[in-house]
C-alpha cells in the first residue's frame, strides 16, 4: 500500500539559478525563437558512428536557424575508446559519453539516439563492425529510429568506404544508406509495428563531405551552405554554439574554439531525389503538410508580428487557443511534437516555474521518498494549481497562484519493493559480442532512462487544463558550486561486491578475496552468499554463510588457492534473502561537466594464476588517460609511486628499478618533454623507462621528444585483430626471456586488440622484438622496441597492456614484469 503525507506551505524566497540539469526557464528572445520554431515542421536526421562523430557546427545551424527539428544518431556510446579525464574502460566510458553527447544537445538544441551497438574498438574496414555487430540488429535499430523519428532528410557523416578512416564510420554510411530504403519496406522488420510505427520514406539521403587531414572529399558541384551566420536571439554564431558543443566531448579531449565568420558545409546525394538549391527542396516544412494546418499558421504568425518581448504573457490566451486548435487534429507524429512545443511555449509566457525535488540523493527499494512540489508564478497569467499527482495518489487544491508566490507541496510515498533500479535500459541484459541485448523495443534509440518517479501538475491556465510534467530530481546547495541537480538514484534493497577487480596468485600462492556486502534499507533480514568458481580453484572458506543485518556494512573473506590445472576464472557472488537476489553493487562516476552516473555492476571478480618471476622491487609511475595499470603493478609485488612533475629529478629518479609512463602521457603532460633531459640521464646513468603507447608526436603545439633515438608514432599503425599471431623478430633477447619466457601463450585471451599506435621510421639502434598484423595487411615491427643508452635502457611499448592488466590476462602481468626487469 502506497502511504503520502502532504504539507502544504506557502514561501516568499526566490529559487537560484541551478549549476547543473536546470529545469527549463526561458527569456523573452528564447520564447520567440521558439514561436517561430511552431511554424516549421521539417526534420533532419543526422547519422554516424560515435560520439564526436556529429557535425557540431551543422547541428546549431539546423535546429536554431532553420528551425528544424534536428537529432543525432550515434549508433555506438564510444565504449572502446580511450578516456582522457579518467580511468573508466568500456561500458562506464561509454555511460560518460553518452552524457557528453546529452550535454551537447543541450547546446546545440538537437536531440540524441543510439543503436544498441557497442563500440568495440578501432576496426579497418566495415565488413568486421557488421560482422561483430550482428548488422541485421543494428539495421533494425536504423529503421526503428527512422520510422519512429520521421525524418525529411537524412544525413551521414561518413562514405561507405576506406575514406571514413574507420571500419565503424563506414559501416554507418552502409546502414544508413539501407535504412533510408528498409524504413519504407513494409516487409522490412515488419514485428515493429505492433509498437505504434508504421513505414516511412525519408525524402532523400546526402553525404555530409568534408576536408579532414589529407583527405578533401568537397568540391564546389556539391550543395553548398554556409552555416556560420549570426543569431541575434542568442547572441552567438553557430559557429561558436558548435565550438560550446564540440567541448564538452572533454573525455576525448575536443575542446574547440568558438567559430566565427563564414563556414560552408557541403553535401552530394546518396539516394532519393537531389536537391538543386536547398536541403528541403520540394518538401512541404510549413503547416499546409497537415489538414487545417493553414489556419494554424496564421495564428501563429499573428502571435508573432504582435509578441511583446516585454509582455510575454500577452501571448498565452491567442497560444491556449492554437493548443486547443491542434490538440483537435488526427493523431500524427507532428500533431504530437507541435502540441507539446506549443505547451512549452505556454508555461514559458505564463512565467511558470516548476519543480519536483528531493534532499535524497538516492533511496532504496521498498524505503521511503521525500519530495518538495513547488510551482511560481512570476507574472500576472490566469493560473490555477488543481492538483499534484504522483504514484496514483492526488492532492485536490484548487488553489488561484498569486503572482511571485511559491506554492511548495511536501510529501512522502513509499518506493514499491520492486520499483526498477537504476540501472541504464541497455546495461539490464547481459551483453551480447558486439552489441547491447535491449528486449523492449520502445527503448531503443532512447539515450537514456526515463526518471525513476515524475510529479503531475494539474493547472488551468486561462481556463484551459494542462498537465506539467517534472522528474523528481536531487536538489542539493554545495557551498563551492551552489544549487545543484541530479538524476534521484533507486537503490537494490541490498548488494554485494569483490573490493578488487582483480585477485591475483602468483606462482600457486594463495590469494585472500573479500566481498563487501551492506543493506540498504533498515529492515533485519536474513541473508545468504553463493559464490560459483572454477573446480581448479580451492576456497579455504564455506562458499555459503548465513546472517543477518540491518542497514549496516559487512565484509566476507575467504581464500582461494589454484592447482596445477586452474587457469584464470570470473568468481560469481550473489546475495539471497527471502524476498529475492542480489548480485550486483552500487558505482558512481562523478565529473562537473555532466550529471552524476550511477550504474549497477554484477559482484564478479577474476581470479588470476600467473606463473611469474619479478625481479626489481620500486617502480615510479606517471599516470596516463584512462589508465589502471598501476593497480596491477602493486598486485603484482611492486612498490609504486605515483610521479609528477616536481619528482622528475635526477636525484629522485635515481630510486626506481623502472619509470613507467601511462598511456598517452607524453600527449598529456608537457612537462614530459620538458624534462627529457632529466629522463634520458636517469636511463643513461643505469634506469629503466618505459614508454606506453602515445597517440601522436606533438603535445598541443609542440613535438614530443620521448626516446634516446628518433621514431615516430603512427596513429594509423595499429593491430585490432585481438588474436592475431605474434611473430618473434628476435626471439633470444632478454626481455622476451627474462625472467620469464614469453611464449605465445601469453597472448592468449586478449581482448578488444593487440597494439595501437606504434612506432615507425625507427632509427637503427632500436631493436624491435614482436611482428603482428591484422589479416590481409603487411606486417608491423613497431609495437615492442628497446635500445640500450648509456647504462639503462628505453622501451617503447605499444601493446595494449592498459586494456590487457584489468582484464586479469595472465600474459600481460609477464610481459610487465620482464618490461621492468630490463638491464637487470
Amino acid at each position: 500500500m502506497k502511504k503520502i503525507i502532504f504539507s502544504l506551505l506557502l514561501l516568499t524566497t526566490a529559487i537560484a539559478q541551478a549549476f547543473t540539469q536546470v529545469p527549463p526557464t526561458y527569456s523573452s528572445a528564447d520564447i520567440l525563437m521558439q514561436l517561430k520554431k511552431l511554424q516549421v515542421l521539417g526534420s533532419v536526421l543526422y547519422i554516424a558512428a560515435h560520439p564526436d562523430d556529429e557535425n557540431n557546427g551543422l547541428l546549431p545551424f539546423f535546429a536554431k536557424d532553420k528551425l528544424y527539428r534536428t537529432a543525432y544518431l550515434s549508433l555506438t556510446r564510444g565504449d572502446g575508446g580511450q578516456n582522457l579525464i579518467g580511468s573508466e574502460q568500456g561500458v562506464e566510458l561509454g555511460m560518460i559519453r553518452t552524457q557528453e553527447l546529452l550535454a551537447a544537445r543541450r547546446i546545440d538544441g538537437a536531440e540524441q539516439y543510439f543503436s544498441t551497438a557497442y563500440e568495440f574498438g578501432f576496426s579497418k574496414n566495415p565488413q568486421e563492425a557488421l560482422r561483430i555487430w550482428n548488422k541485421d540488429k543494428i539495421l533494425s535499430d536504423v529503421v526503428w529510429v527512422i520510422r519512429k523519428y520521421q525524418p525529411d532528410v537524412i544525413i551521414t557523416r561518413f562514405p561507405g568506404d576506406a575514406r571514413a578512416g574507420h571500419g565503424h564510420h563506414s559501416a554507418s554510411s552502409l546502414l544508413a544508406n539501407e535504412a533510408f530504403k528498409a524504413a519504407a519496406d513494409p516487409t522490412k522488420f515488419p514485428e515493429q509495428f505492433k509498437y505504434g510505427v508504421s513505414t516511412w520514406q525519408a525524402k532523400r539521403i546526402l553525404w555530409n563531405t568534408f576536408n579532414f587531414g589529407n583527405t578533401n572529399t568537397t568540391s564546389e558541384d556539391q550543395l553548398k551552405i554556409d552555416v556560420g551566420g549570426y543569431n541575434n536571439l542568442l547572441g552567438k554564431s553557430y559557429g561558436e554554439l558548435g565550438g560550446e558543443a564540440r567541448s564538452m566531448h572533454k573525455s576525448q579531449g575536443e575542446g574547440r574554439p568558438r567559430r566565427r565568420g563564414q563556414i560552408f558545409e557541403y553535401f552530394t546525394t546518396t539516394g532519393g531525389t537531389a536537391p538543386k538549391t536547398d536541403l528541403m527542396d520540394d518538401i512541404d516544412i510549413s503547416w499546409g503538410r497537415i489538414t487545417g494546418g493553414d489556419v494554424i499558421a496564421a495564428k501563429i504568425q499573428h502571435i508573432i508580428s504582435t509578441y511583446n518581448i516585454e509582455k510575454p504573457e500577452l501571448s498565452v490566451k491567442p497560444l491556449v487557443q492554437i493548443y486547443q486548435t491542434i490538440k483537435s487534429l488526427p493523431e500524427s507524429n507532428w500533431r504530437n511534437k507541435k502540441l507539446q512545443e506549443v505547451q512549452d511555449i505556454i508555461e514559458a509566457c505564463s512565467g511558470l516555474y516548476v519543480e519536483a525535488t528531493t534532499a535524497q540523493n538516492s533511496v532504496a527499494q521498498g524505503d521511503v521518498l521525500k519530495l518538495t512540489s513547488f510551482l511560481n508564478k512570476r507574472n500576472t497569467t490566469n493560473v490555477v494549481l488543481e492538483k499534484i499527482n504522483t504514484k496514483g495518489v492526488d492532492t485536490s487544491l484548487n488553489l488561484s497562484v498569486g503572482l511571485n508566490v511559491n506554492v511548495q507541496l511536501n510529501s512522502s510515498i513509499m518506493v514499491p519493493a520492486n520499483q526498477k533500479i537504476s540501472q541504464p535500459y541497455w546495461l539490464e541484459n547481459p551483453q551480447l559480442q558486439g552489441s547491447f541485448d535491449v528486449r523492449d523495443q520502445t527503448l531503443i534509440g532512447k539515450a537514456e532512462n526515463d526518471a525513476a518517479f515524475e510529479v503531475n501538475f494539474s493547472v488551468m491556465i486561462e481556463g484551459v487544463p494542462f498537465t506539467i510534467k517534472r522528474p523528481i530530481m536531487y536538489k542539493v546547495v554545495d557551498p563551492a558550486k551552489g544549487e545543484l541537480y541530479q538524476p534521484l538514484v533507486i537503490l537494490p534493497k541490498m548488494e554485494l561486491n569483490y573490493v578488487k577487480d582483480n585477485f591475483v596468485s602468483l606462482n600457486g600462492k594463495p590469494v585472500a578475496t573479500q566481498i563487501h556486502f551492506k543493506s540498504n534499507v533498515k529492515d533485519s533480514t536474513l541473508y545468504r552468499i553463493q559464490q560459483n568458481y572454477s573446480n581448479n580453484w580451492k576456497y579455504s572458506a564455506s562458499n555459503i554463510t548465513y546472517g543477518t543485518f540491518n542497514n549496516v556494512e559487512n565484509y566476507w573473506a575467504g581464500t582461494f588457492t589454484p592447482n596445477t590445472k586452474a587457469t584464470n576464472t570470473t568468481e560469481v557472488a550473489s546475495l539471497s534473502t527471502n524476498d529475492g537476489t542480489y548480485d550486483g553493487y552500487t558505482k558512481t562516476i562523478s565529473y562537473d561537466h555532466i550529471p552524476t552516473i550511477t550504474y549497477f555492476p554484477k559482484a564478479k571478480t577474476n581470479l588470476v594464476n600467473v606463473d611469474i618471476k619479478i625481479v626489481g622491487k620500486k617502480v615510479g609511475y606517471i599516470i596516463g588517460a584512462g589508465d589502471k595499470v598501476a593497480e596491477a603493478l602493486v598486485q603484482m609485488g611492486y612498490e609504486v609511486s605515483f610521479l609528477n612533475e616536481n619528482d622528475l629529478t635526477e636525484d629522485k629518479l635515481k630510486q626506481y628499478d623502472a619509470i613507467v609512463t601511462g598511456v598517452r602521457a607524453y600527449n598529456l603532460y608537457e612537462y614530459l618533454t620538458n624534462k627529457y633531459d632529466v629522463l634520458m640521464n636517469y636511463v643513461k646513468n643505469g634506469g629503466n623507462l618505459i614508454v606506453q603507447y602515445a597517440k601522436s608526436n606533438t603535445v598541443g603545439s609542440k613535438n614530443i621528444k620521448m626516446g634516446p633515438y628518433p621514431f615516430i608514432v603512427n596513429a594509423g599503425s595499429r593491430v585490432t585483430e585481438e588474436d592475431a599471431k605474434v611473430n618473434y623478430l628476435l626471439p633470444q633477447h632478454a626481455l622476451l626471456n627474462y625472467p620469464n619466457i614469453i611464449t605465445e601463450k601469453d597472448f592468449d585471451g586478449w581482448i578488444q586488440e593487440r597494439s595501437t599506435y606504434q612506432a615507425e621510421q625507427i632509427d637503427s639502434h632500436y631493436e624491435a622484438l614482436l611482428g603482428m598484423n591484422d589479416t590481409g595487411e603487411k606486417q608491423g615491427n613497431g609495437s615492442l622496441i628497446t635500445t640500450k643508452f648509456g647504462k639503462g635502457n628505453f622501451t617503447y611499448v605499444s601493446l595494449v597492456l592498459f586494456r590487457q592488466l584489468p582484464a586479469g590476462v595472465p600474459g600481460a602481468y609477464r610481459i610487465m614484469a620482464n618490461l621492468i626487469a630490463q638491464g637487470k
